[in-house]
């Protein structure tokens, strides 16, 4: 566990998406031990149960759905109220590790919807409330997998990349208006997130590569401390940046 800052986030509003397991699990649990107030999403009720069992004392709401529908986004900002001072992406799913010869239709769009689509829908909800305050951080999930095409499937790999550059554009068009948008890269994650490898010819072809450079695989709170970070004032001069916490990978 790393340190924690009291009181960093007393008075903040922050919603985080893919709350109810592994990194999102251990960034809200950051965020309200330093003293945030927490808008907690996960598509299963029972690890938002979990969550709100082990913090029964903080400021913690759940909304329970998936974030690529519009219903769940209009509850999660319904719970908010009127106002949101940070957003944290970190809902996403994987591929199956499908080559660019083998994904189809299915699995394609249903990860654009998760890892693309999702994060765009929410952030654009935010915004007006972020605009209208002159200030606001987001931080979006990316991976490995958005600066490099060696580490997952065709359609995971691609919505990272997608991911990377919506976090720019952000910071590009609502930097003058106070909003702050940065993603955090991570490589290997000790979660539940599945990750089947579906293909055997991606096997053959990642396999080696994952055996000769990937480091040990990160603590999801290793995570939530870069992205408490970068949703702190205490990263108040960073903007549009990927920052990768990979214990090194991207360094290879």
């Amino acid at each position: 566990m790393t340190d924690t800052t009291a009181g960093r986030f007393a008075g903040k509003t922050i919603v985080v998406t893919g709350a109810g397991s592994g990194i999102g699990r251990a960034t809200a649990i950051r965020l309200a031990g330093e003293g945030g107030r927490v808008i907690a999403t996960d598509v299963v009720a029972e690890r938002l149960d979990a969550l709100r069992a082990d913090l029964p004392d903080a400021d913690l709401e759940t909304v329970v759905g998936d974030v690529s529908q519009a219903e769940t986004i209009q509850q999660v900002v319904a719970a908010a109220g009127d106002r949101i001072d940070s957003l944290a992406n970190v809902a996403g799913i994987m591929d199956r590790f499908l080559p660019p010869s083998e994904v189809d239709d299915a699995t394609w769009e249903r990860v654009f919807s998760v890892n693309v689509t999702a994060p765009m829908r929410l952030t654009r909800a935010v915004l007006p409330l972020m605009i209208a305050a002159g200030s606001g951080t987001i931080v979006n999930v990316a991976s490995e997998a958005a600066l490099r095409g060696s580490t997952a499937g065709a359609a995971y790999t691609s919505s990272k990349h997608a991911i990377a550059g919506f976090t720019k554009s952000i910071a590009f068009f609502h930097g003058p208006q106070g909003i702050r948008a940065n993603a955090v890269a991570p490589g290997a994650v000790e979660t539940n997130i599945e990750a089947p490898m579906g293909s055997e010819y991606a096997a053959s072809r990642i396999g080696p590569v994952v055996q000769a450079i990937v480091p040990a695989a990160a603590q999801p709170d290793q995570l939530a401390a870069a992205i408490t970070w970068l949703l702190s004032d205490d990263s108040s001069n960073v903007n549009g940046v990927v920052l990768p916490s990979d214990g090194g990978w991207s360094a290879v």
